[in-house]
């Protein structure tokens, strides 16, 4: 097992109020696994996302990450789990623009302590795997879309983590570079990934071996499993 949270509530406080944005979430994942969470906009999903990427840390609840009690770890330490264990691919795609694709994958690696040989050498296999061999030395602005979310892939697997979480990865694409980066994300889960993807879309989420849907903070406790 990769992750279990247990009991998980997250709430925010603006003067007297609190608002709670999660409430008694329960959420196991295996290796291995294609998990995808539903919702509509302010169900939850990116809040229970960022918890899950320990990018936010819970109000109450238990979750351990590969062993690892998350919620007792310090600000360091989280940065050094998520930085090693957890890929991150988002809406957005995040690339720096004075960077070439190759450059812009590997610099995790750097934060890693990765040799620059091992980074180029890891992040040019990554681009290969996304089918980018002929745009490692373009810039984002001389890629499409659809390329530079494929690069923000290959940014998300160099480091070959644990887990990789996935926020809405086709919301910026037009419909047939959505589909080519799903094909991705199905080649990666055949070759042993394990995903988690948060998605409004249907279609999206028929891609994955099972479908949690959250609604309100509340995440469904059982899970549709695809066929």
């Amino acid at each position: 097992m990769i992750l279990e949270m247990r009991d998980i509530v997250k709430e925010y406080t603006l003067g007297r109020t609190a608002s709670r944005v999660l409430d008694h979430v329960n959420l196991t994942v295996e290796e291995g696994e294609y998990l995808a969470i539903m919702g509509p906009s302010g169900s939850g999903k990116t809040t229970l996302l960022n918890l899950i990427g320990c990018l936010d840390v819970p109000t109450s609840g238990s979750y351990v990450f590969a062993g690892r009690d998350v919620t007792k770890l310090s600000q360091k330490q989280l940065a050094d789990l998520r930085n090693r264990e957890i890929g991150f691919v988002f809406q957005f795609f995040y690339l720096l623009a004075n960077m070439n694709a190759i450059e812009n994958v590997a610099l995790p690696l750097l934060y890693q302590g990765v040799h620059k040989k091992e980074r180029m050498e890891r992040a040019a296999e990554a681009l290969r795997t996304v089918g980018l061999e002929d745009r490692m030395k373009y810039r984002p602005d001389q890629l499409s879309g659809g390329q530079s979310q494929r690069v923000a892939i290959a940014r998300a697997i160099a480091a070959r983590p644990r887990l990789l979480l996935a926020d809405e990865p086709t919301g910026a694409l037009d419909s047939q570079s959505g589909a080519q980066v799903m094909d991705i994300f199905d080649m990666l889960h055949r070759s042993g990934s394990s995903i988690v993807m948060i998605t409004h879309d249907r279609n999206v989420a028929a891609r994955a071996d099972k479908i949690r849907t959250i609604c309100d903070g509340v995440l469904a406790e059982e899970a549709v499993e695809n066929e």
